[in-house]
């Protein structure tokens, strides 16, 4: 599972390599598209990238016109982030890459295999997000410390 997972890794890296992208740019892209404008912050904590990565790669997606950031006007010390229409354009195309990346990499597989291991992948994935959830409620609330 875990050569899979790495060979996976390296496909889609290479594959956004090959359009001027990173997996970050595709995460934001898609986390904006999908839920609206957000503050910086808040977009690390929606998209699952760390603060300390979250700057550069919003740096990086501005510069190429692909998002625009204002001050936030209920709190000026924030910046509100905002998807343009060149962004939804990059993101389509993205979109494109990735499902090709994914017939690659599920090439040996069946309709309906692909569709079992995407049930069974998303049963993990729940169950990990849920597990992560209850931990984090656990020490926000102090149930964490032992």
């Amino acid at each position: 599972m875990t050569q899979a997972a790495m060979h996976a890794h390296r496909l889609v890296t290479d594959g956004l390599a090959a359009v001027d992208a990173r997996g970050y740019h595709y995460r934001l892209l898609a986390t904006l598209d999908e839920l609206g404008p957000a503050s910086q912050a808040d977009l690390g904590r929606r998209s699952g990238i760390h603060f300390s990565d979250i700057v550069a790669a919003i740096n990086e997606l501005a510069d190429r016109k692909l998002v625009e950031r204002a001050p936030d006007p209920a709190d000026r010390r924030r910046n509100i982030v905002t998807i343009t229409a060149a962004g939804r354009r990059q993101l389509r195309r993205l979109d494109e890459r990735l499902t090709e990346i994914q017939d690659e990499l599920l090439a040996p597989l069946s309709p309906d295999e692909r569709a079992v291991l995407a049930r069974l992948l998303g049963q993990v994935l729940d169950y990990h997000t849920r597990k992560a959830k209850g931990a984090e409620a656990a020490e926000l609330f102090g149930r964490g410390a032992s």
